[in-house]
């Protein structure tokens, strides 16, 4: 057990690290790239040590070098590794009660019935695949290699578009639209721009998966003997 600790431990600060390299390496491609390991992250971590080690390294990243909108990314990059780690351990009724919640949210908000629906398309759509995501998971640890593209790209791109729903989220229904003092006009270009943004985002972590992330997963899963998650 003590060494189970020690090891989730290490790999808690392995992957906080790599959260801060990867947000002092990005350069113009919205967030920043610490959204294409959250997926990574949350099938070696799991659901808990995932979400501690992107909070870690999302808050010291920002410590080290401040932005306006530091609180978006402190809360949306470790909520998006949760739900990654919840489907890699085939747990999905955790994730859609957190995308329902948020959801509903938003949608009793009166910007929710105002903001086009085009724009969170991809949201609705990550909705109706957390389930086959999750039944999927039994891939990334099995011995069935062939699907185990597929299934990191799905889990990949709910775990994405989770940390996007998280920062509407934060921005409306919590109401830090108001804290900014933006008015509904800005608002609305915001969101409409995001929204462009995020489809692109979208895009690239499913390229990144599989160019990147089956590979890497499967390496380390080897030289690990990784049969789960680590939380």
């Amino acid at each position: 057990m003590l060494h189970f600790s020690a090891k989730r431990a290490s790999f808690i600060g392995v992957f906080a690290a790599l959260h801060v390299i990867l947000y002092f390496l990005s350069f113009g491609l919205w967030r920043n790239w610490a959204i294409y390991l959250e997926p990574i992250e949350g099938v070696i971590l799991g659901p808990w040590a995932g979400f501690f080690a992107a909070f870690i390294g999302s808050v010291l990243a920002r410590v080290i070098k401040p932005i306006d909108l530091w609180m978006f990314g402190i809360v949306a990059e470790p909520v998006g590794v949760l739900a990654a780690g919840f489907l890699a351990k085939g747990r999905w009724k955790p994730v859609i009660a957190i995308y329902v919640i948020m959801l509903a949210a938003y949608f009793i908000h009166p910007f929710g019935t105002w903001l086009p629906l085009w724009t969170i398309l991809d949201i609705l759509l990550a909705l109706a695949l957390i389930y086959p995501a999750a039944k999927l998971s039994k891939n990334f640890f099995g011995e069935n290699v062939k699907l185990l593209p597929l299934s990191l790209v799905l889990l990949s791109f709910v775990a994405t578009v989770m940390d996007s729903l998280t920062r509407i989220f934060l921005l409306i229904p919590a109401g830090l639209y108001n804290v900014f003092g933006w008015p509904p006009e800005a608002v609305y270009y915001t969101f409409i721009e995001g929204a462009i943004s995020s489809y692109i985002e979208d895009a690239l972590v499913v390229i990144t998966s599989l160019l990147v992330g089956v590979p890497l997963l499967t390496v380390v899963k080897k030289v690990l003997n990784l049969k789960n998650p680590l939380s």
